[in-house]
């Protein structure tokens, strides 16, 4: 079984091509998440989850999630970390977790994407850039498959001590520092009620047909990626930088396969 969760689609797309390669079920998270639903999980099959890298970590939504949710049958488990450049310590995070459910873990993957998270200092990706990683996902998503398939344990990065000794500290500081002040829905918004919709932790409501943004937010920018009109905006970030969602880019994988 493959459990994963997406903000604007990298993930997804991670998941979904290893079901077809693997010819496994693929179930998202999302609406569990949502819904604070720990009911059992049964599969025949190794588990494979596939989460983002939030801030050099496993989202915190997503470690809760799999603290309080019983895996049943299969006691194997592999861990699919995708992230722009750095998955940080979510590889150690994820092999704790796991044990402490006596399973097996089988090691981690960080396979590198684009970046979704445009309203960080970082200079968001260039087109060129973004269609390289596609590009160079593909091949990483078969190394996964093939060890998957032949029961092998992925080759996992050793995560140093100093990472867990800076990463807790300063995640523990920015998480209490998230800001959601500067979301807001232009003229565009047709009051679909998507982000509502997308939001892992309930934090968006609509008011008069416009969203409006709780202080409980992970900068997961599903609501900036999956808006149909592209009405939402933080800030003036995102007008000078742009925002990204996966499925802008299928066309191109599709032409590449």
């Amino acid at each position: 079984m493959i459990l994963y969760y997406s903000a604007t689609g990298n993930t997804k797309f991670i998941a979904t091509e290893l079901a077809k390669k693997l010819d496994d079920q693929c179930t998202d998270l999302l609406g569990r998440i949502r819904k604070s639903d720990f009911s059992e999980l049964h599969s025949d099959k190794p588990y494979i989850v596939c989460a983002p890298v939030y801030m050099s970590e496993m989202p915190r939504f997503i470690s809760e999630y799999i603290k309080n949710t019983s895996f049943t049958g299969n006691r194997a488990v592999y861990f699919i970390a995708d992230n722009a450049g750095y998955a940080g310590i979510t590889s150690w995070q994820a092999k704790k977790l796991f044990k402490k459910k006596n399973m097996e873990f089988m090691g981690c993957a960080e396979p590198v994407m684009p970046n979704n998270y445009y309203i960080s200092h970082y200079k968001p990706s260039t087109d060129e850039e973004i269609k390289e990683r596609l590009f160079k996902a593909f091949d990483k998503i078969d190394e996964i498959a093939n060890s998957i398939q032949n029961c092998e344990k992925l080759k996992t990065r050793h995560v140093l001590l100093i990472e867990k000794l800076i990463t807790f500290p300063v995640n523990s500081y920015t998480y209490k520092k998230i800001s959601t002040k500067d979301f807001k829905a232009s003229d565009k918004c047709i009051g679909c009620g998507k982000c509502e919709e997308v939001c892992p932790l309930n934090n968006i409501t609509l008011k008069e047909d416009k969203p409006a943004w709780g202080a409980n937010c992970s900068h997961c920018m599903g609501c900036i990626g999956n808006c149909p009109t592209g009405a939402i905006e933080y800030g003036d970030v995102t007008r000078e930088k742009g925002k990204y969602n996966f499925e802008e880019y299928r066309h191109f994988l599709n032409e590449i396969r």
